[in-house]
């Protein structure tokens, strides 16, 4: 499996399974319209640029300071992605939203929202950092680094903006939770055989 395949797969696989990002776009859509709702996409996306900046450091030092650390992190982290992937195939029901407080949101509010869910949530920091150690090698360029950052941050800006857009249209939400249950077997056991598979695969 490439480089380029690797994140790909495991980036849109983690985007779409359902979590606080998830959580926190339905409520400002469904309680506030698809405006808020997509400002809170666009911020969940400028969080995901801020995890990807620190574990492109702190990968890049790993591997010029201790191959034996790196390759500890790798295994950690594809056995991260079995977890995630057991975790959301046993997944029987839709995820919980806050539907109480109907306090209007500006703008920038909607946006901080977003930025905030995605910046301290931990499941996003082992989701990149797990990510980046299966793919990245001495030989990976920082521009391919670079690349690999920015497409993880536009598929969670593309598919919460879809999540927005859904959630914001009575019918269209019904039909999404309606195959949200499906959707979760799906991913939880590619996710579970893709870390199974990195973390026998040979080292770059």
């Amino acid at each position: 499996m490439t480089e380029i395949l690797a994140v790909a797969v495991i980036t849109v696989l983690a985007v779409i399974a359902p979590g606080a990002d998830f959580a926190m776009v339905v409520r400002n859509s469904y309680l506030h319209g698809r405006r808020t709702g997509l400002l809170a996409a666009t911020g969940v996306a400028a969080g995901v640029l801020v995890h990807v900046t620190y574990t492109m450091l702190g990968v890049g030092l790993l591997i010029a300071s201790s191959t034996f650390l790196f390759t500890v992190i790798k295994l950690v982290g594809a056995a991260y992605l079995v977890y995630i992937g057991v975790r959301t195939f046993r997944t029987r029901a839709e995820v919980q939203v806050d539907l109480e407080t109907t306090s209007d949101l500006t703008p920038a509010q909607a946006l901080r929202s977003g930025f905030l869910t995605n910046v301290l949530n931990p499941k996003t920091t082992l989701f990149v950092v797990s990510t980046f150690a299966q793919v990245v090698s001495p030989g990976t360029p920082v521009y391919q680094q670079v690349g690999y950052g920015l497409f993880m941050s536009l598929a969670h800006l593309l598919w919460f903006g879809v999540v927005a857009v859904f959630f914001s249209h009575d019918r269209m939400r019904d039909l999404m939770l309606r195959g949200q249950k499906i959707l979760n077997k799906v991913i939880g056991s590619v996710l579970a055989g893709l870390g199974v598979s990195l973390a026998f695969a040979p080292s770059h």
